[in-house]
C-alpha cells in the first residue's frame, strides 16, 4: 500500500493569471490537509499570492538568470532535492517543467492534463459546451497523489487594513469600491476603451473606481481617464505588487476581462465580473467560484466562431471587436446588481 507523499513540489513558473488559479486549490488543499507541506516553484514577482497560505512556502525560480536553459535547470533540480520533497505535481506542464522531471527520477511526478483534444473540439466549432474548469484540472492533479481536494466550499483571507498611502486610491469614503482593469494580453479579448469609459463615467457617480493596469501605454491612457472623473484613480505604474493585491483585497466588486486581473481578484475572495471576447468561459478560464452570469460574452449570433481560440491570440477577420458586443447598459446593471447585492 502505498503512502501519500507528507512535501509536495508545486512547478508553476508563469502566467500571472495561471499562478493566481493555483492559489484557491492550494487553499483548499492545505486546509483540508493541515499535515501536508508544500513548496511552490514559480518565479519571485509571483511570491506575494501565497503569503497568506499555511504550511506552503515559494522558492523562486530564476529562469533568466541562474536558472536559465537545460544546465541551469539541472541546478535548481539539485538546490530543489535538497528540500526533501516526495512528489512533484506540475500544474504547468510545459518543456521547462517537463526537463526538471528527468531530473527528478526516482519521484513521483504527476503532470497536469490540459485537455487539449476537448479544448480544440471547442474553438474548432464541434462542440459548445463548458469543460472541466482550470481550477479541477489542478485539483486533479493532487488527486492522483492521493489528495482529494473539495473545492465547493472555499475560505478566503480577511481583507488586508489600507495603510495611508493606499486610502489615497479610495476617493469617497461612503461610496463602494469597483475595481476596473480594462486591458489584456490579446487587444481581441479586450472591450472597447471608448465603451469602458462610457462605463466608469456612469459608475464613477455612486462608486469609487479604481483602474488597474501596467505597462508604459496602459499608465497613460489610464492617467487620461482618471483626470476626467473626479472618484476615479489610477494605479497603474504608481505602486508594488504587493500593495495591489492589497488594494484589491478591499474591493466590493472587480470588472475585469479574461485577464490575469480578474483571477487576482477571485482568489482573494472578490466578487468578479468578466467581458468575454473571442474567448470563453467554456474552455475554462473562468474566475474562481463565480457564478455563471458574472461573465458578460460576446453575442454568438453575430460571432459563431466564438471560442475562436483558448488565448485569445487566434480569431477570424472582422472578430477583433467582438466584445463591443456587449452593450454598455448590461456592464453597468451586472455591476450594480452584484455590487448592491
Amino acid at each position: 500500500m502505498s503512502t501519500k507523499p507528507k512535501h509536495i513540489l508545486v512547478l508553476r513558473f508563469s502566467a500571472m493569471g495561471d499562478v493566481a488559479m493555483t492559489v484557491p486549490v492550494l487553499r483548499a488543499l492545505t486546509s483540508q490537509y493541515p499535515e501536508l507541506k508544500v513548496t511552490v516553484v514559480t518565479r519571485a514577482f509571483f511570491k506575494p499570492f501565497f503569503q497568506d497560505l499555511v504550511n506552503v512556502s515559494v522558492y523562486e525560480a530564476d529562469l533568466k538568470g541562474r536558472h536559465k536553459g537545460v544546465f541551469g535547470l539541472y541546478k535548481l533540480s539539485k538546490e530543489l532535492k535538497a528540500l526533501k520533497f516526495n512528489a512533484v505535481a506540475d500544474v504547468h506542464n510545459v518543456l521547462r517543467s517537463k526537463i526538471l522531471k528527468l531530473f527528478f527520477f526516482g519521484k513521483k511526478v504527476v503532470q497536469l492534463d490540459k485537455g487539449r483534444a476537448e479544448k480544440k473540439a471547442l474553438t474548432s466549432g464541434q462542440t459548445f459546451q463548458q469543460l472541466k474548469t482550470t481550477h479541477q484540472r489542478y485539483a486533479d492533479v493532487f488527486e492522483a497523489l492521493g489528495y482529494v481536494v473539495d473545492l465547493s466550499q472555499p475560505v478566503f483571507s480577511e481583507p488586508k487594513p489600507l495603510t495611508e498611502n493606499l486610502k489615497v486610491f479610495v476617493s469617497k469614503k461612503d461610496f463602494k469600491t469597483i475595481g476596473i482593469a480594462p486591458f489584456a494580453a490579446h487587444d481581441s479579448k479586450m472591450y472597447p476603451l471608448a465603451k469602458m469609459e462610457r462605463v466608469i463615467e456612469e459608475l464613477s457617480k455612486n462608486y469609487n473606481i479604481i483602474l488597474f493596469g501596467g505597462g508604459s501605454k496602459e499608465v497613460e491612457l489610464l492617467n487620461q481617464v482618471e483626470s476626467k472623473f473626479n472618484t476615479v484613480k489610477s494605479v497603474a505604474g504608481k505602486l508594488n505588487f504587493k500593495d495591489e493585491l492589497v488594494l484589491i483585497s478591499n474591493l466590493d466588486v472587480m470588472l475585469a476581462m479574461d485577464s490575469g486581473n480578474a483571477h487576482m481578484a477571485a482568489m482573494l475572495g472578490k466578487k468578479v465580473i468578466t467581458i468575454w471576447g473571442v474567448t470563453h468561459p467554456f474552455a475554462g478560464f473562468a474566475p474562481f467560484n463565480q457564478p455563471n452570469d458574472f461573465a458578460l460574452t460576446a453575442n454568438r449570433e453575430q460571432f459563431p466562431l466564438i471560442p475562436t481560440s483558448i488565448y485569445g491570440n487566434k480569431f477570424p477577420e472582422g472578430y477583433e471587436n467582438a466584445a463591443s458586443s456587449v452593450s454598455v447598459k448590461s456592464v453597468i446593471e451586472k455591476v450594480e446588481s452584484v455590487i448592491q447585492n
